[in-house]
């Protein structure tokens, strides 16, 4: 791989950054594309009771294995196959599994806050972030953790009142600024979309080595 493009898709639980990754895999081709969630790298916690962890603030950046993620980053930029890890969404824990991962020449590392880290923003060619109103996205994450990660409505509110909302506001809503694209309405925004795959194959055409400093 004489140089792969790394775009860095962030924004808030529900915004739609999974199906704009999707879109895009679609369009460019998947064997081409390697998508890698933040939400695989939160930090272990094995050795907490399943209460403890339940009561853990999963929205927070200290909540993610932030070196791991960058480490696993930087050896696919470098053409080197990774084993990413497997996270069990409803123990709250990394399991003992992992996938081996790599090849691909457009990695795209996707997640609430993968803008926050300026180690991370570094290695980006694009940084996009999807926006969506408060109430749309509520309802799709009550949706997915209902349907993809066995929880009840009771805990999904009330983790969403308690930290999800806060940390939002806090910490992801932030780095909308760092942002080259800002997406709103997610994978619907077609016209968004087409100019970042026009970019992305530009970036490929040419060879654009990756700019030194943050923006």
């Amino acid at each position: 791989m004489n140089h792969a493009v790394l775009i860095g898709i962030a924004g808030g639980t529900g915004s739609g950054k999974t199906l704009v990754v999707k879109t895009l895999m679609e369009r460019l081709g998947s064997d081409r594309v390697l998508m890698i969630q933040q939400d695989a790298y939160y930090k272990d916690l094995s050795h907490l009771k399943l209460e403890d962890r339940t009561a853990q603030n999963f929205d927070h950046p200290d909540a993610f294995d932030e070196e791991l993620l960058i480490g696993h980053v930087e050896e696919l930029l470098a053409g080197n196959p990774i084993e990413r890890p497997i996270y069990d969404y409803s123990h709250h824990l990394r399991t003992d599994k992992t996938q081996r991962q790599g090849g691909q020449e457009i990695l795209i590392v996707e997640g609430l806050l993968v803008l926050h880290s300026r180690r991370l923003r570094e290695l980006m060619d694009i940084k996009v972030y999807v926006d969506a109103d408060a109430d749309i996205r509520l309802i799709r994450r009550l949706r997915r953790d209902l349907q993809e990660r066995g929880r009840s409505t009771e805990s999904i509110l009330n983790q969403y009142e308690k930290s999800v909302r806060p940390m939002h506001l806090q910490f992801v809503e932030p780095t909308k600024r760092y942002a080259d694209i800002i997406i709103p309405e997610g994978g619907k925004n077609y016209v968004a979309i087409d100019l970042l795959q026009t970019k992305i194959e530009s970036i490929l055409s040419q060879g654009v080595p990756k700019s030194s400093g943050p923006p």
